[in-house]
Formats: structure tokens, sequence, C-alpha cells
């Protein structure tokens, strides 16, 4: 079992990169917005409100337009791996580039609660 992450530099591409993941047999995703140290350096998004450690919803309620998205989902296998980046590039672009995305995949050694019967 694996867990894909795809931190999305691209709010605006969310909806089309699930509808992809999902046409190619991504069964859920979990989604969080966020943002790192380089949007956090640039002047246009620096606040003088926020406390010493803030939240992440100091930051959310701001400026959620801009914020990245993280989604991750766990898969069975890898089968689905290479189809996943395929359409993941094909609309954010060369995953290489810069704002475009970062994507990994980590083994899961252990996993409980994914698998839930559907309630009666």
């Amino acid at each position: 079992m694996y867990l894909l992450t795809f931190v999305l530099h691209n709010p605006d591409l969310l909806e089309e990169v699930l509808e992809a993941w999902e046409k190619v047999g991504v069964k859920g995703v979990t989604i969080l917005p966020g943002t790192g140290l380089g949007r956090m350096s640039q002047s246009r998004f620096m606040r003088d409100d926020l406390p010493l450690m803030p939240s992440l919803e100091d930051f959310y309620e701001e400026h959620p337009q801009t914020m990245s998205r993280t989604m991750f989902t766990a898969l069975k296998d890898d089968s689905l791996i290479d189809r996943i980046l395929e359409v993941t590039q094909s609309l954010v672009g060369d995953l290489s580039q810069p704002e475009t995305g970062i994507l990994f995949v980590t083994p899961i050694v252990r996993a409980h609660g994914l698998e839930k019967g559907k309630k009666k």
C-alpha cells in the first residue's frame, strides 16, 4: 500500500486534477489548504498581524485563494502511480518546472480505518 501526496501550486486547477484522478481510478482524496516557505517569504503575502506561532487558520482566513492544496490518497498497489503522474502533469505542467507542484509516494507500513463498510 502507498500514500501518494501531491502539493498543487495553483488551487484553480484543483477540480480538474480531482476529475482526472477519478477517471484513472482514484477512489478518494483528502485535500488540505496550505502554504510553504516560498510563499511566506514573498512580501505580497507577508502579514504583520500573524502571531509568532501561527496556525493554519491564521493563513486561511486571509488568503485562501493563494494557498496551495495538498492532496493525498492511499493506493492499494503501485499500478495507478504512473497514470496519476501522467494526468497530473498534463494539467499542471512538468513537475520539474517551478510553480507546478510536488508529487511524492511513500509506502504505508500499516493502515487502520481505510476499509470501512457502508452504514446500514
